[in-house]
């Protein structure tokens, strides 16, 4: 009986993989269940998000070509530099997609010095000298993303 239930399982899981359910790739902590907030719906109002742990939403576009400790979040044209955590874990340089961050948004204004660090990490992408940050404990990015 228990084998016929083990085959079931794999059964279920293969239908599950081969039907084209979406499978995130993930990196640091699971993201808790709730709500998702589009990347550009919280800056549109950042005073509502800011300082707060969320998942917010958008699609990876650029990330840090040194070790890939973080990673451009962008939606609608709004962009924000999601933090690793402090290091905590770190992507695939190549990496790229839609994709869900859990973590805390801020604004921070950055040096000069700061500026140039950040754009030798850039694929290329100007760096400003204001940007909002999530400073993240997980990401999640679609694995099978035919925009990427």
């Amino acid at each position: 009986m228990r084998r016929w239930a083990i085959a079931g399982l794999w059964m279920v899981a293969g239908t599950a993989m081969a039907s084209g359910v979406p499978q995130w790739e993930k990196f640091g902590a699971d993201l808790p269940a709730g709500p998702v907030v589009p990347l550009a719906a919280a800056l549109a109002d950042p005073g509502s998000h800011a300082g707060q742990a969320k998942v917010f939403s958008g699609r990876v576009v650029d990330v840090c070509q040194k070790k890939g400790c973080w990673v451009m979040l962008e939606d609608e044209g709004q962009g924000a530099r999601v933090l690793l955590g402090d290091h905590d874990f770190y992507v695939p340089k190549d990496v790229r997609g839609q994709a869900q961050v859990h973590g805390v948004l801020s604004r921070v204004e950055l040096s000069p010095d700061a500026q140039g660090h950040t754009a030798q990490e850039t694929s290329g992408a100007a760096v400003p000298a204001v940007e909002y940050r999530i400073l993240a404990d997980g990401v999640q990015v679609l694995a099978d993303d035919p925009g990427a």
